[in-house]
């Protein structure tokens, strides 16, 4: 898959798993992307979530998109960043009323946005499932 190919697989199936460790446990949890583009991949969290303060402690992670149809996933690894953005804050909970409640009663600075950057993504299918690893390169 081209880089191209891949981001367009992430958006066409934004529901992911992604991985954080806290001290020596991993953790994983089903996330919704919000988007992904030549910058990274979007997502968003609480500042009271665990996973906020997993991010913070060790902003390295991985995150898996799996198409059922297609038997193909997508493993990106790399870095989460901060994104501080109000008006994409505001895009976020535009896109996704169910944040609105929320964002009402605690204020639009209760939701953190990260952007995954330095991120590589490895394609899996059952017929590549031998195959040695190849990884491309999304964001530097």
């Amino acid at each position: 898959m081209t880089k191209e190919e891949v981001l367009d697989f992430i958006n066409s199936n934004l529901s992911c798993y992604l991985a954080t460790s806290e001290e020596t446990q991993p953790r994983v949890r089903g996330m919704m992307a919000y988007r992904a583009d030549d910058h990274g991949i979007l997502f968003h969290t609480g500042k009271s979530k665990d996973l906020y303060k997993q991010l913070l402690a060790n902003p390295l992670t991985e995150v898996c998109f799996y198409n059922e149809n297609k038997s193909m996933q997508v493993r990106v690894q790399g870095r989460a960043v901060i994104e501080e953005n109000d008006g994409l804050k505001n895009e976020i909970v535009a896109a996704r009323p169910f944040l609105k409640p929320w964002v009402d009663e605690m204020g639009l600075d209760i939701l953190v946005v990260f952007r995954i950057t330095e991120a590589r993504a490895c394609v899996w299918t059952f017929g590549t499932n031998f195959a040695p690893k190849t990884y491309i390169q999304i964001t530097q």
